[in-house]
């Protein structure tokens, strides 16, 4: 490469199109610098420093909302801006400031390092933002690497608990596995795409319109086939999507409970931003849609029934929440079958990601004030006289568990109405009916955390041993973000105006 085309190419790396991305990362670094040069006893301002960091970095976003890069392309192609990028950056980083506000209630119980929980979960957060803005199989991969990499650290971050060790070294067996499928898949893709015997061929084949183009040319190209397989079973890993989601249970259950809420919630919505990228209506994929769609359907009918029909019989509640959240990437995948024909569908997964966000959260956020110094264990039967002892907690507990089943009028019900619409638009009626059976059946057990909370009453042991850890008292701000978690649920129930320019609800 020539002195003149690398000025070009590094004219278009335009630095302050990610300037999100990069706060973040400055953020990150200033932690560490702060942890180095302020004595000890003031560290327990630095959460402070990276709440305060990410709310206004947060609010910047809004402010330049409809920036003038929407719609363009930078970094010679490797990032695209377009409003669902902004969506996702605005809920990586939702997700951010809520995971730090609940990992301060968990590492408060643990003799464990502080400030490095803050810096991992900013950078992973970062890496998460650009994953969403990806134009380019390279680009998806590195970012993708180095989101999961900080994840690997942050579900075994409790190194003195054998469950959190165990729970992290299951995490990067299953991350590598996936991750040498979804690298396979690419170069099978780069090579056929790059084969200049083939009609539509190109020299920059990982770049995502040149890709698009060949696989347009070349319809029926088996290698091309098998490598669009291959990706996809990749990002099935990632999402936890059947028969891929072996490592649910055991790693929600070892990993620290804020870790597992990010990955319940964000590292999941991540996923989907891939493959919306990937198979939707106006995706890579597009032109393979008699491929995909059938995979796809097939996986999402048996995400729904598998995730679903093993959260039944759990009793530990860190089990039930992952298994549940593999039966909604169920009903997300259902959206993504259906965006390849509905124009409601695309709008409804993103609506569906809020509304389980706030949900979700809201449920991670009682758990967390619930759990002891061993936080793998956290039993349905802990939750008996919460409403008693807690009333403000079981009350939130009570509209997350509400929203997560899909009970109206809560956010969580519109959110599978509107995926549900979709699916009907599509045809995809079969596929339609096993989902609506999947919420009856989230019903009994996550009527059953319910119920355990109001209905059921914890009695002491007669030799006084405690059996159940104690109840972290609730601060003010927690107090707040949660009752705003619960209040949003009903509020997003009722009304979607918020989300009219991403929802076509006519």
């Amino acid at each position: 490469m020539n002195l003149e085309a690398v000025k070009l190419a590094a004219a278009d790396n335009l630095w302050s199109a990610l300037f999100p991305e990069l706060m973040l990362a400055g953020l990150a670094l200033l932690l560490l610098v702060l942890e180095i040069v302020l004595p000890k006893k003031h560290h327990v301002v630095i959460p402070d420093v990276a709440s305060a960091g990410l709310l206004g970095t947060l609010i910047g976003l809004f402010i330049n909302w409809n920036s003038s890069l929407i719609g363009a392309e930078t970094f010679n192609g490797l990032i695209h801006h377009t409003h669902q990028g902004q969506m996702m950056r605005a809920f990586f980083m939702i997700c951010a400031l809520l995971v730090c506000q609940l990992g301060r209630l968990t590492l408060a119980r643990q003799p464990m390092p502080k400030i490095e929980f803050y810096h991992i979960v900013l950078v992973v957060t970062a890496a998460m933002m650009l994953l969403a803005q990806s134009n380019h199989l390279l680009m998806l991969f590195v970012v993708l690497e180095t989101l999961t990499i900080g994840l690997y650290i942050l579900v075994s971050y409790h190194r003195t608990s054998t469950a959190s060790l165990e729970a992290g070294l299951k995490y990067l067996l299953m991350g590598a596995l996936s991750s040498g499928i979804l690298l396979f898949g690419i170069v099978l893709l780069y090579g056929v795409a790059g084969n200049p015997a083939l009609p539509a061929h190109s020299d920059n084949a990982m770049y995502y319109p040149e890709l698009t183009r060949f696989l347009e040319g070349n319809r029926d190209n088996f290698v091309a086939g098998l490598g669009i397989v291959l990706v996809l079973v990749g990002v099935g890993f990632k999402i936890g999507a059947f028969p891929f989601q072996i490592w649910v249970p055991d790693v929600y259950q070892g990993a620290p409970t804020p870790v597992t809420a990010f990955l319940a919630v964000a590292s999941k919505a991540a996923g989907f931003a891939v493959l919306m990228a990937l198979c939707g209506k106006d995706g890579v994929f597009a032109s393979y849609q008699a491929l995909t769609t059938p995979v796809l359907t097939v996986m999402a009918a048996a995400t729904i029934i598998f995730g679903n029909l093993a959260a039944l019989t759990q009793h530990n509640v860190k089990r039930l929440i992952g298994l549940s959240g593999v039966s909604h990437a169920g009903f997300l995948l259902l959206g993504v079958v259906a965006s390849a024909t509905s124009v409601l569908a695309t709008n409804a997964i993103y609506f569906y990601l809020f509304a389980y966000l706030i949900a979700s959260f809201a449920v991670f956020g009682v758990m967390t004030h619930l759990a002891g110094p061993d936080d793998s264990d956290q039993d349905l039967d802990h939750y008996a006289g919460l409403a008693k002892e807690s009333p403000f907690l079981a009350g939130v507990l009570a509209v997350g568990l509400g929203s997560l089943a899909g009970i109206p009028p809560l956010a969580g019900f519109m959110g599978k109405f509107l995926v549900f619409v979709a699916a009907y638009q599509s045809g995809a009626r079969w596929l339609l009916a096993i989902a609506a059976a999947g919420v009856v059946v989230s019903i009994f057990y996550y009527f059953g955390w319910i119920k355990a909370a109001f209905f059921e009453t914890w009695t002491p042991p007669a030799d006084g041993a405690p059996t159940r850890p104690a109840r972290t008292p609730v601060t003010w701000v927690t107090g707040c973000a949660l009752g705003f978690l619960a209040l949003a649920s009903v509020f997003f129930g009722f009304y979607q105006g918020p989300f009219g320019q991403f929802l076509a609800l006519k």
